[in-house]
């Protein structure tokens, strides 16, 4: 068959695998979000606990390879704790603790770049710590990390093809069940390799334009 000929015959196999991608890619950048800032907030408050907390957390994750950690989450605690997930919820929740270390050290960088003046010029004004942060640090700090957020965001979505190990049904694990029919794997794998290109590049552009207009935005401030 032609390449043409294999995405026909394929497509709804591919369609509804890819489906899941974007479905479990976007639970997990939402959840990863909300972990990400809680982790940051946590490095860089005054209490060790909290501190050391974060830390072991983002060395967990940031130190172990994410189909370690799928394994861990779908069998280990399926056998350790009785919690029997499915292949959709172990992969949301590996994915959620993968996009949310990464994204705390994106989020502290952030913060760490907005200009100390400004939250001290805040306090002076008589605003208090978390206002500041809420206020004055944390909006400028999320203009400040956009760019590297669409990246990482890019890098979620294409480990869920990890996902497959775990039994997720999503593209790469539908191609697969598609090949066992039509035993066509070269053709098939680029069809999938061009649905991840795709969305990707969407993404890359999106990250491109955000950098463009944040980089304006600065200019104009300046001036």
């Amino acid at each position: 068959m032609t390449l043409f000929e294999t995405l026909q015959s394929a497509w709804p196999y591919l369609v509804d695998g890819f489906r899941i991608t974007i479905e479990i890619w976007i639970f997990s950048i939402l959840i990863g979000i909300v972990l990400g800032l809680i982790a940051c907030l946590m490095k860089m408050s005054k209490f060790k606990i909290l501190q050391a907390i974060s830390g072991v957390y983002v060395w967990l994750i940031r130190g172990t390879p994410m189909i370690v950690q799928a394994f861990v989450v779908y069998f280990g605690l399926s056998q350790a704790a009785g919690l029997h997930l499915s292949p959709f919820m172990a992969g949301m929740i590996t994915l959620s603790l993968n996009a949310g270390a990464y994204l705390s050290e994106i989020f502290r960088s952030g913060i760490q770049a907005v200009p100390r003046g400004q939250s001290e010029a805040a306090r002076s004004l008589g605003l208090g710590a978390g206002r500041t942060m809420a206020k004055i640090v944390l909006p400028q700090a999320f203009k400040i990390a956009i760019p590297p957020m669409v990246n990482q965001f890019i890098i979620t979505l294409k480990d869920t093809s990890i996902l497959t190990v775990i039994g997720l049904a999503e593209i790469v694990n539908k191609a697969g069940q598609y090949i066992m029919i039509h035993l066509d794997y070269f053709q098939t794998y680029v069809c999938v390799a061009f649905f991840y290109l795709i969305f990707t590049s969407l993404l890359m552009i999106l990250a491109h334009y955000l950098e463009k207009r944040l980089s304006y935005d600065r200019k104009n401030s300046r001036s």
